[in-house]
C-alpha cells in the first residue's frame, strides 16, 4: 500500500496525537521526520541487510539518561521510514496503524523505555 507523502505525514501526526498525553507533555527538543527508507550506511551501522527491516529509529539521549550537564544540544530525532512501513501493509488503515505503533515505540525509546515497557505502553494505547 503506497500513500502520498502528505497522507503519510497526516498518519504520523495522528500517531503522535495518540501518544498518551502525560508523555506528550514531557517531550521537548525532539524532531520527528519521515524518510523514504534508511540509508545503506545506517543499515550497515545497525548490522541490517534489508532497508525493510527498519521501520523507525530514535537517535539521541533518552530523557532518563540526561544529567544536569545536558543542554545546548541538537534535537533528538525520531525517523519513520515510509517505504518499509508501507511494504508490510495492504490497506491505508494498516499503514495508519503501523505508523501509530512505530511512533509510540520510538517515543518510548526517547523516554528510555526497554522493550517490555514499550509493549506495555503500546497495549495502553490500544485501549
Amino acid at each position: 500500500m503506497k500513500l502520498r507523502r502528505e497522507e503519510f505525514e497526516e498518519a504520523v501526526v495522528s500517531g503522535l496525537k495518540r501518544v498518551p498525553r502525560f508523555l506528550r507533555k514531557k517531550m521537548e527538543n525532539v524532531e520527528v521526520v519521515i524518510e523514504d527508507r534508511p540509508s545503506r550506511e545506517l543499515l550497515e551501522e545497525m548490522g541490517l541487510r534489508s532497508p525493510y527491516e527498519l521501520l523507525g529509529l530514535y537517535q539521541g539521549v533518552p530523557i532518563r539518561h540526561r544529567g544536569f550537564y545536558y543542554g545546548n544540544v541538537l534535537p533528538d530525532k525520531i525517523t519513520l521510514f515510509q517505504s518499509p512501513i508501507e511494504a508490510c501493509c495492504r490497506t491505508r488503515e494498516e499503514v495508519e496503524e503501523k505508523v501509530r505503533e512505530v511512533v509510540i515505540h520510538e517515543v518510548g525509546h526517547y523516554f528510555g523505555l526497554d522493550e517490555e515497557k514499550l509493549r506495555t505502553l503500546e497495549r495502553m494505547n490500544d485501549e
